[in-house]
């Protein structure tokens, strides 16, 4: 009865405003530093279509506002458009997180319709670059061709160019989106998760500090995370648990009391992730690649540069 009543106390303190939702792990691109260890091999998952808008439900009902459909690829799952749909009927807002190489007619339909925003990595302003960090030839073409035509539908756009090679083309890759009138570009740097990891295990001073805080990832097995990083932090499965249960339970108050060892309870120094929609409790952060302290935000706004990795 006590565990219950802190639980309850907890998730009402902390809200849970923003859902990452991997839909799959099956992408077309096979990048040599995704976190999420997605490529051609990966699957969909176990979650089903009624899986997936039962959470949506629960969310709504929690009082979510935004979620962000990620992969994966996320374009590559067949039911992209009716869980937007869903999610938009449900009263939240949609981003899909897209490397926007395989967007197919119905996509473009239900973007424009359920006024649905993208967000899409970009590595170079040259296509021999960029497909080398995606080992996907003609993913420069299509990605660019794709960013053009969105925009030239009204549908909102945000990139990030992620520092993975020595003496990448990052600064240009940014004007490059710039020039083509995307108006937010973010910037991140290698993590060490998934396959950059090369092998190491995942550890909790890898990340920003800043997971499950108003925020959550739910994968394509049904697992629940207090972030898309912290994958290794399992804090309840959506199809043995609701998710009221998940937020703010035994498990999750477990794991950020681990964070709390790790990072402190204050708004700590983070490099956060790339172009969260929501990323409190800062707020949006500025284009770098480089550290942010929070208690520093309110008094400069200039941001950082984008720099390749040492």
């Amino acid at each position: 009865m006590k565990a219950t009543a802190t639980a309850t106390a907890t998730a009402t303190a902390n809200q849970l405003l923003f859902a990452w939702l991997e839909v799959t792990g099956f992408c077309n691109e096979s990048c040599d530093h995704c976190y999420a260890d997605s490529s051609p091999k990966g699957t969909h998952g176990t979650m089903t279509v009624q899986n997936w808008t039962n959470t949506i439900d629960q969310l709504a009902e929690m009082g979510t506002r935004d979620v962000q459909f990620i992969g994966g690829e996320p374009t590559l799952y067949p039911h992209l458009p009716e869980l937007i749909r869903h999610a938009r009927g449900s009263g939240l807002s949609v981003e899909v997180f897209s490397n926007m190489t395989h967007i197919r007619d119905e996509l473009w339909e239900t973007f424009t319709e359920c006024g649905v925003k993208l967000a899409t990595s970009y590595y170079s302003d040259t296509a021999q670059e960029h497909d080398q960090v995606t080992n996907l030839r003609g993913s420069h073409k299509r990605t660019r061709n794709n960013v053009q035509k969105a925009l030239s539908l009204n549908i909102p756009v945000r990139g990030g160019v992620v520092a993975v090679q020595k003496e990448q083309r990052v600064q240009e890759a940014l004007r490059d989106l710039q020039t083509l009138g995307v108006g937010q570009v973010g910037g991140d740097r290698t993590r060490a998760f998934g396959r950059a990891s090369k092998g190491a295990a995942p550890t909790i001073a890898d990340l920003c500090g800043h997971c499950g805080h108003e925020k959550c990832a739910i994968g394509p097995n049904g697992d629940v995370w207090p972030c898309v990083l912290g994958r290794f932090l399992n804090i309840g499965n959506v199809l043995e648990s609701p998710l009221s249960e998940i937020w703010g339970g035994v498990r999750m108050g477990e794991v950020m009391a681990d964070i709390t060892v790790v990072h402190g309870k204050g708004r700590s120094r983070c490099t956060p992730p790339q172009f969260l929609p929501m990323c409190g409790p800062c707020g949006p952060c500025p284009p770098s690649v480089g550290h942010c302290d929070p208690k520093e935000a309110d008094a400069s706004a200039e941001p950082a540069t984008i720099a390749a990795p040492a």
